[in-house]
């Protein structure tokens, strides 16, 4: 069955870097394409970044574009999301997603805190 495993979050000072990972298994990794999405205390889980099979494009939210670098390994079914220069606002669980089948799936997500 499809299984994404988030890792990589942890608590940053404002300004700092993390990588996030994404482990997939139970699809074939390179032909789909893989999102990121965060969700922040009493919001709405919002799109962050996507990487699509064809050229490695990517596309990004707005607020995150120049700080943000989603990329991927299909050696390792493994995607992964470089941020710096992290805010408080970036604070969320950021999971990650993929369309197949007919379904959406997700991760169980890792916890990222921006704070002094």
């Amino acid at each position: 069955q499809v299984q994404l495993v988030e890792s990589g979050g942890g608590l940053v000072q404002p300004g700092g870097s993390l990588r996030l990972s994404c482990a997939a298994s139970g699809f074939t990794f390179s032909r789909y394409d893989i999102a990121w999405y965060r969700q922040a205390p009493e919001k709405e889980r919002e799109f962050v970044a996507r990487i699509f099979t064809i050229g490695g494009i990517t596309s990004y939210k707005d607020s995150v574009k120049g700080r943000f670098t989603i990329s991927r390994d299909n050696a390792k079914n493994t995607v992964y999301l470089q941020m710096n220069s992290l805010e408080p606002e970036d604070t969320a669980v950021y999971y990650c997603n993929v369309e197949y089948g007919g379904g959406n799936y997700w991760g169980q997500g890792t916890q990222v805190t921006v704070s002094s």
